[in-house]
């Protein structure tokens, strides 16, 4: 598996995603390329702000009606080439786009959280400024980018980025754990997200 996807798309990667998804498919995920490129030389606060507003305009739709499986984790370009997912698919596609607008990814983690009013599971994407700052929560149903203590609707569960999982004392700090669940699941979206970038070519 790459260490890190390279989304600088060339024709061969637009024409797989056409192949796959359609022309429209191909030409969403343009406009999003477009946006990256715009944003490189942006604070971090609107990079953070219009990454979360791009992608919360996205339909939410449940991972058995849009992809016929229980649980899918879409890569970004899945979502993007449909236009809908649910929070797993937003908080990726967030993750993956802030690594390429610069921001390292220790400073980043996926967030398994309770949502407490609606008493489920839920995804958000945390960024932290330092190892031990309370992180900032980008999410898709309270819009408004917040910090963890003000999110009092949101119980942690465990964090993770590329590099590891972490399970939560406060909010997406504690203690690294080895790869289980989650991680097979990020490990197969990669693999999927690579094919669609790379095809048959080898590392």
């Amino acid at each position: 598996m790459r260490a890190k996807i390279d989304f600088n798309l060339d024709s061969e990667s637009y024409f797989r995603i056409e192949i796959a998804y359609g022309k429209e498919a191909s030409k969403k995920v343009k406009g999003w390329r477009k946006l990256i490129n715009e944003l490189q030389g942006e604070d971090l606060d609107e990079k953070l702000y219009e990454i979360n507003r791009f992608f919360n305009r996205f339909d939410f739709v449940d991972d058995l009606v849009h992809w016929q499986q229980k649980d899918y984790w879409a890569t970004p370009i899945e979502f993007i080439s449909t236009g809908a997912g649910d929070c797993e698919d937003y908080t990726i596609a967030k993750y993956f786009s802030l690594i390429e607008l610069g921001i390292p990814e220790q400073q980043l983690r996926l967030m398994y959280v309770t949502a407490l009013e609606l008493r489920q599971p839920h995804m958000v994407l945390a960024y932290y400024e330092t190892p031990t700052s309370i992180p900032l929560v980008l999410d898709n149903i309270n819009r408004r980018i917040l910090p963890a203590n003000k999110r009092r609707d949101l119980s942690p569960i465990y964090s993770f980025n590329g590099n590891g999982l972490w399970a939560a004392k406060a909010m997406g700090t504690g203690r690294k754990l080895r790869g289980s669940g989650p991680m097979k699941m990020w490990d197969d979206m990669v693999e999927r997200l690579d094919r669609v970038m790379y095809g048959d070519k080898q590392e």
